[in-house]
């Protein structure tokens, strides 16, 4: 069987292999579910889609292609169809942990916190080192209120990966709500090396403490 290859090259010869090998295996659930990811690697959603869907109907079980069924449906600012797929995923493997990672992105995206918050712990119980889900949850908090928690779920995705600039943000922001203005500087400064679009009016009231 042609498996998963969610690291397929970004390149129009794979994808022309894949409709290769369907063009002799159209009912291959995977084969799909690989052409969808070399579509995606070339930003070409409404195609990926088409093979994602296609993936599931031959593949109901793929988990992974709910899930990046999923992350197109958030990127065209579709949340409610990023939900839907998502919940799919997580039905079809509870243990599933990306799912429910995305989940309480998604949930967080739309203001929900609450509803978020679980969805975050549980793919962070399952797999504890899943950088994003630690900056999503430090987001939570934030959003929340809960600065200590905020600052503990950031400090864990720095201490997986150090120049992810999202958990950067949200130390700063965090420090900055503790009045701890050195700090919030400093990890402020780190997102926006590390490629966080930090927004201007943080950066104002970041001046007078420069």
């Amino acid at each position: 069987m042609n498996k998963p290859q969610p690291t397929a090259p970004k390149t129009a010869q794979y994808i022309e292999t894949q409709k290769q090998i369907l063009s002799n295996m159209p009912a291959c659930g995977t084969t799909h579910y690989n052409l969808a990811i070399g579509l995606i690697k070339e930003q070409k959603w409404d195609e990926a889609i088409e093979e994602l869907a296609a993936a599931i109907e031959h593949s109901p079980t793929l988990d992974e292609a709910y899930a990046d069924l999923g992350g197109i449906y958030l990127h065209k600012g579709n949340l409610a169809a990023c939900i839907a797929a998502n919940q799919q995923a997580i039905k079809m493997r509870p243990k599933f942990a990306p799912g429910y990672a995305n989940l309480g992105f998604a949930y967080l995206q739309k203001g929900d916190v609450e509803a978020a918050l679980p969805f975050l712990q549980r793919a962070i119980s399952l797999n504890p080192h899943m950088v994003q889900a630690y900056a999503t949850l430090a987001s939570a908090y934030f959003m929340r209120g809960q600065l200590d928690d905020c600052i503990a779920a950031a400090k864990k995705a720095l201490e997986l990966a150090p120049t992810f600039a999202v958990a950067h943000n949200n130390l700063a922001l965090a420090y900055f709500e503790k009045k701890a203005y050195k700090k919030a500087v400093e990890h402020c400064d780190k997102a926006l090396a590390y490629g966080f679009d930090v927004k201007p009016e943080f950066l104002k009231q970041l001046e007078p403490y420069r």
